[in-house]
């Protein structure tokens, strides 16, 4: 039912390279068809062999074949995908977005090849992209392969992936994220409160911008945690609040916290008006638009919204609270980045309480 032929080509470099090609007819027309390239002809015989007994299995037992398009193609039907495209968060679809209009477009999506990473991630990198953010790039075209060789039945070859990442990491053209380490003074933090105070007194502004700044830095939580914090998981009795579907990379949903209020971030909770169900009935994304217009405007270099999560941990190892304690208000699972919070206030510790031993 299915063909298997073999092609040698040779390259720009002289070195030579073997397609396998499995083709399936009905009534003359072409069907189905892969193709995948190796540097030894033996290698591309048993891939062929072996593919072609799968696609022929599956014909007889009515299964779906799997089959290639390109990497281009295969993203088009991603975003069209309602299910796969709305639950992807906004950095995922950039990053497709940018795939999408890449050279990795016009490849095909079993015929994917180090090389083509390597060429993508070089050109990344003279473009000015880090290697930590080529990382992602990488990471989300792997994990967009894999869902869609599910989802749609895309020919992929994932073990390509496992060859290309050690080399592209051995080549400096990925690395992982590096830590960061910034808090902001309190000369920054005081500039930063006058200038938002001054925005939220226009009347076009509805953003309690300066609760929220303070609010951010003293409950330790991620803007987008505090936007979906709702008046009825509040406990006043304790002073807590439940944190729903906090983030965990282990669990995507389902994860629901009790969060202690301490230092006044219960207060200013007390402050805002009963509106809704939402205690910052507002969209994260201009709370944080407001913050970077501030920076700039101040002249502060290299600081986040997401550092102010930092800096409110650093303020409670500063008062005296365990590790153990710290997390319980910051929701880490991990606490590996806690001790490197605490271990940077604290470097001579570790080394203390071995010598009280």
């Amino acid at each position: 039912m299915a063909s298997l032929s073999f092609e040698k080509r040779q390259r720009k470099n002289g070195e030579f390279t073997y397609r396998a090609i499995i083709r399936v007819k009905k009534n003359k027309k072409i069907i189905h068809q892969e193709t995948k390239s190796f540097r030894d002809s033996k290698l591309a015989k048993a891939w062929g062999r072996r593919r072609r007994h799968e696609i022929e299995s599956g014909f007889a037992n009515g299964k779906p074949i799997h089959r290639a398009c390109t990497i281009g193609q295969m993203l088009d039907r991603y975003i069209s995908d309602d299910r796969l495209w709305n639950s992807a968060k906004r950095s995922r679809r950039y990053v497709i977005n940018l795939l999408r209009d890449s050279m990795l477009a016009n490849i095909q999506t079993n015929e994917l090849s180090v090389k083509d990473l390597i060429d993508y991630c070089t050109l990344r990198s003279s473009a000015g992209a880090s290697p930590s953010t080529i990382r992602i790039d990488i990471s989300v075209l792997r994990s967009t392969m894999r869902i869609m060789s599910s989802a749609h039945l895309v020919s992929v070859d994932m073990g390509i992936f496992d060859i290309a990442t050690p080399v592209l990491f051995e080549l400096g053209l990925i690395s992982k994220s590096q830590r960061r380490s910034r808090r902001p003074s309190p000369i920054e933090i005081t500039q930063i409160k006058t200038e938002l105070a001054k925005r939220q007194s226009k009347r076009q502004s509805k953003i309690p911008l300066t609760d929220i700044f303070e609010f951010s830095i003293l409950s330790c939580m991620r803007i987008g945690e505090i936007c979906k914090l709702r008046w009825d998981d509040l406990d006043e009795k304790n002073k807590a609040i439940l944190i729903r579907d906090r983030k965990d990379p282990r669990k995507k949903t389902g994860n629901h916290m009790w969060c202690p209020l301490l230092g006044g971030a219960y207060e200013i909770i007390e402050k805002q008006p009963k509106n809704g169900p939402l205690i910052f009935p507002y969209q994260s994304r201009s709370v944080t638009a407001a913050f970077q217009r501030v920076r700039k405007k101040l002249g502060i270099d290299d600081l986040r919204y997401h550092d102010l999560r930092r800096e409110g941990a650093s303020r409670l190892f500063e008062k005296g609270y365990s590790i153990d304690e710290v997390a319980r208000v910051t929701g880490h699972r991990n606490i590996n980045m806690l001790w490197q919070v605490y271990t940077e206030l604290h470097p001579g510790k570790i080394r203390d309480l071995f010598n009280e031993d």
